[in-house]
């Protein structure tokens, strides 16, 4: 297929209408939860404290977007988050790159490996805090614990899922290490490696607010505790939302980065 067969296909009126359809199916699912929950309230009776209605926590986010410390907070945590991100994925591909290669030394060390991801990281981030404080720092390492074990699972994984004929190649044509990783390792790895950031992204928002939980003065999860202990629940639910956003806007970016970096694939 061309590139103007790809143009073309992308402006079929069939494309249009699939897409059409997507949004109002969007549309409707959302229209229906909003609708059960202000349901929800008006047969139980609740009260704004145990579940605002829609209406309460729209009011809410306006009013915070407007003082700007919604954004302030969106910003604090989302830069823990691509930070500890950063930090877990460049350990974890390196190591699990290494491992790969070693079974001895994957055997040697699969047992500290585990041991770590047996300690829920909740208990684990007070020490971190104590140890590094309660700023940046503490709350990227948190990030980066959480992330690293399933992308250095997927590393490993996908550089193993080398075929054996083709490694066998790459020898025959007296390819040096460097050759190989970027000619047969690298591709042959990368949907594995993709697959684990994908987990990842996720991941790391739910460490950065287990870091803002256990001691912070800034970042969404401090402001569910501020919320929490007023009484805010509304304040709680959009702090939720904006954390729902930083997590499916992370995890389209890697889909979207998958999509390029594998389209040779298809």
């Amino acid at each position: 297929m061309t590139l103007s067969d790809l143009l073309n296909s992308n402006h079929h009126p069939r494309a249009h209408k699939h897409r059409g359809t997507r949004v109002i199916i969007a549309f409707l699912s959302l229209a229906s939860v909003v609708l059960l929950w202000q349901m929800l309230i008006w047969v139980n009776q609740l009260p704004p404290y145990i579940l605002p209605s829609p209406l309460r926590v729209w009011t809410q986010f306006v009013i915070v977007l407007n003082d700007g410390s919604l954004l302030r907070h969106t910003l604090i945590t989302l830069g823990e988050t691509l930070g500890g991100l950063a930090l877990g994925l460049s350990i974890a591909a390196v190591l699990g790159y290494v491992l790969a290669h070693s079974p001895v030394l994957e055997k040697f060390l699969e047992p500290y490996i585990v041991a770590s991801q047996s300690v829920p990281i909740v208990a684990i981030a007070p020490l971190l805090i104590i140890w590094f404080g309660s700023g940046l720092t503490s709350k990227v390492l948190i990030c980066a614990l959480i992330v690293f074990f399933p992308a250095l699972i997927n590393t490993i994984v996908g550089v193993r899922s080398v075929e054996q004929d083709l490694s066998d190649l790459m020898r025959s044509l007296r390819a040096d290490r460097w050759q190989t990783f970027i000619h047969l390792e690298l591709p042959s790895a990368l949907p594995m490696v993709l697959s684990g950031i994908k987990i990842g992204a996720t991941l790391a928002v739910i460490g950065a607010v287990i870091g803002e939980f256990v001691s912070a003065d800034r970042g969404l999860g401090f402001l569910i505790t501020s919320a929490r202990n007023n009484f805010d629940t509304a304040l709680v639910f959009v702090a939720i939302f904006a954390l729902v956003i930083i997590a499916i806007a992370l995890y389209g970016t890697v889909a979207m980065l998958e999509k390029i970096l594998l389209k040779w694939k298809q």
